[in-house]
C-alpha cells in the first residue's frame, strides 16, 4: 500500500513566504537579503516578459472557443456571465470608494510614500517584452474573433497549443517560484518599514472582500431563483457543497463535477447544467472581479494614487474579458489580470507583486464565489430554454 504524499498548497506556501520575508527583513544581514531581492528583480522582469504572451495565449483561445458551440444559447450564457461580472465589479467599486477611505487615511498612505529606500539587487537582467499589453490584447481579439468566424481548425489548434505552452510556463515556473518571489517582496517591505502599514490595512480589506462575495452570491441566487421560481434558501443550502469544494481546491475546473451535481439537485435540466456549468467555469468571474477591484483600489490609495471612476469603468470591463479561460491553476485570474492592472491602472512592479500576494491569499474565497454564481446563470438559461 503506497503512502499518499503530502502536498503543501499554494496559499500556505505564500503565507510561509511572507513570514520568512518579514523575519529575514528584520534580522538577516543585508547581503543575504539582497540575494532574495536580486531573484525577485529577475523574476519580476520575467513576469513582465510573460504577461503579453499570457494574454495572447489565453484570450485568443478563450474567444475562439466561445465562437463555436450552441449558438444563441452560448451567447445568452456568456452575456449573463459578463453581466454578472460587471455588476460584481461595479458593486465592489462603489463599496470600496465608500469604505476604503475610512481604512486608508492620508497618514497611512504617507507611511508608505515616505518609507526608507528599498534594497537594490546585486545586478539586473533586462527582459523586454516582445510587445506591450494593449497590442497583445488587440492581437488576441483579432485572432480570437477571426478563428471563431472562419472556423479554421489549424488556427484553433495553434491557439490551443500556444495556450497549453503558456499554461505550462505558469504551472511549472511561475507558480512554484512565487513563494520565493514573495519572500523578496516582503524583505524589501520590512526593510523600508512598510509591512506593518500593509498588514494593518489589508485584514480589513479582506473582510470587506469576503462579505462582498457572500452578498453577491445571495443577490445572484435571488435573481436566479426568482426567474426560475425556485426556493432561494433551499438552493443556497444545496450550493454549500460546491462552495466548500471550491474553498478547498481553489479551482473552478476541479469543482465542475460537484457543481453539476448541485445543479441536478436544484432541478436544472441535464443538457443545460452540463453545458452552462463547465462554460461558466471559464467565463464567469464575479468573485475574482470583486477581489481584484477592491484590492487594486486599496493598493492605489496606499500609494497615494487617485481613484478615478472613468478609469475603473475600463478596468472592470477589461477584467471580464482578459480573465476568460485564465489558467486552471490557483492564482490564474490575477496572472491574467496583470496586464490590465499595468496598462489601465498604471501599476508598477512592486504594486503588481503586492496584488499577486493579496489575491492568492484569498483565492479560494474568490473561486467559491465564482462557481456559486454559475448556478444562478444556469437557472436563468434553463428557464429561457424551457420557455422556448
Amino acid at each position: 500500500m503506497t503512502q499518499k504524499k503530502f502536498k503543501l498548497g499554494l496559499i500556505p506556501k505564500i503565507i510561509i513566504g511572507i513570514i520568512i520575508g518579514i523575519i529575514l527583513g528584520s534580522f538577516a544581514p543585508e547581503w543575504l537579503n539582497k540575494i532574495f531581492v536580486t531573484f525577485t528583480s529577475i523574476f519580476g522582469n520575467f513576469l513582465n516578459f510573460v504577461i503579453p504572451l499570457l494574454i495572447i495565449g489565453f484570450v485568443t483561445a478563450g474567444i475562439a472557443e466561445l465562437g463555436s458551440g450552441a449558438g444563441k444559447l452560448l451567447g445568452i450564457t456568456v452575456g449573463l456571465a459578463y453581466a454578472f461580472t460587471l455588476v460584481s465589479g461595479f458593486s465592489a467599486y462603489f463599496v470600496g470608494i465608500n469604505l476604503l477611505p475610512a481604512i486608508i487615511i492620508p497618514e497611512t498612505a504617507s507611511n508608505l510614500t515616505e518609507a526608507a529606500k528599498e534594497l537594490e539587487p546585486f545586478f539586473i537582467i533586462e527582459m523586454p517584452a516582445i510587445l506591450d499589453v494593449m497590442s497583445a490584447l488587440l492581437i488576441s481579439f483579432i485572432l480570437g474573433l477571426g478563428i471563431s468566424i472562419t472556423q479554421s481548425a489549424p488556427l484553433r489548434k495553434a491557439a490551443e497549443d500556444f495556450q497549453a505552452i503558456i499554461s505550462m510556463v505558469i504551472e511549472k515556473i511561475v507558480i512554484p517560484l512565487l513563494p520565493i518571489y514573495i519572500i523578496g517582496v516582503f524583505i524589501n517591505m520590512t526593510h523600508t518599514g512598510q509591512v506593518a502599514t500593509v498588514f494593518s490595512v489589508f485584514w480589513k480589506v479582506f473582510l470587506i472582500v469576503i462579505i462582498m462575495h457572500i452578498l453577491i452570491i445571495i443577490l445572484q441566487f435571488s435573481v436566479g431563483c426568482t426567474i426560475s421560481k425556485k426556493n432561494v434558501i433551499k438552493c443556497l443550502k444545496i450550493q454549500t457543497t460546491a462552495y466548500m469544494t471550491a474553498l478547498g481546491t481553489q479551482s473552478s475546473a476541479a469543482t465542475i463535477p460537484i457543481n453539476v451535481d448541485c445543479s441536478e439537485k436544484m432541478g436544472i435540466s441535464k443538457g443545460i447544467r452540463e453545458f452552462v456549468i463547465p462554460l461558466c467555469a471559464t467565463v464567469h468571474l464575479s468573485g475574482s472581479t470583486i477581489t481584484l477591484t477592491i484590492c487594486a483600489m486599496a493598493v492605489m490609495m496606499l500609494n497615494g494614487l487617485t481613484i478615478d471612476f472613468g478609469i475603473f469603468v475600463g478596468f472592470i470591463a477589461m477584467l471580464g474579458i482578459t480573465m476568460v479561460a485564465a489558467p486552471g491553476v490557483p492564482g490564474g485570474a490575477v496572472m491574467a489580470a496583470l496586464g490590465v492592472l499595468e496598462s489601465v491602472l498604471g501599476f508598477t512592479e512592486p504594486m503588481l507583486a503586492l496584488m499577486i500576494a493579496l489575491y492568492i491569499a484569498q483565492d479560494s474565497f474568490g473561486t467559491a464565489c465564482n462557481v456559486s454564481g454559475d448556478q444562478a446563470i444556469a437557472m436563468i438559461v434553463d428557464t429561457i430554454q424551457g420557455e422556448k
